[in-house]
């Protein structure tokens, strides 16, 4: 089979492709092309990395940022890191939606 990458080389299967997810390092059963050394994995190949890292803790972790909420006249105030402000592009006048999700979690989505 032809490597859809360069489109010369030949794939090659192998026992040893790399793959690391938040430090954490896997190998796995691939193809790798003679000529460019692209590695490709497979589709169940890829769930059961998955499928580990899970286990692992590493896949799938939400973000969790520990804050401390604070008092104002008229309710308690929680606020948003400027570093998640940026990534979702927050102005401060923003509509959001406050649900409780349990005992002990909230969900915030912005309209």
């Amino acid at each position: 089979m032809k490597c859809p990458k360069c489109e010369k080389g030949e794939l090659m299967e192998v026992n040893d492709v790399i793959n690391s997810l938040d430090g954490v390092v896997f190998i796995a059963k691939g193809k790798r092309c003679g000529l460019c050394s692209e590695e490709f994995i497979g589709e169940e190949e890829g769930n059961r990395m998955i499928q580990q890292a899970r286990k692992l803790g590493v896949w799938g972790t939400q973000l969790k940022l520990h804050r401390k909420l604070s008092k104002s006249a008229r309710g308690t105030v929680l606020r948003i890191p400027s570093d998640i402000e940026r990534e979702l592009k927050l102005k401060g006048t923003e509509e959001v939606l406050i649900s409780k999700v349990g005992d002990n979690k909230l969900l915030i989505e912005i309209e």
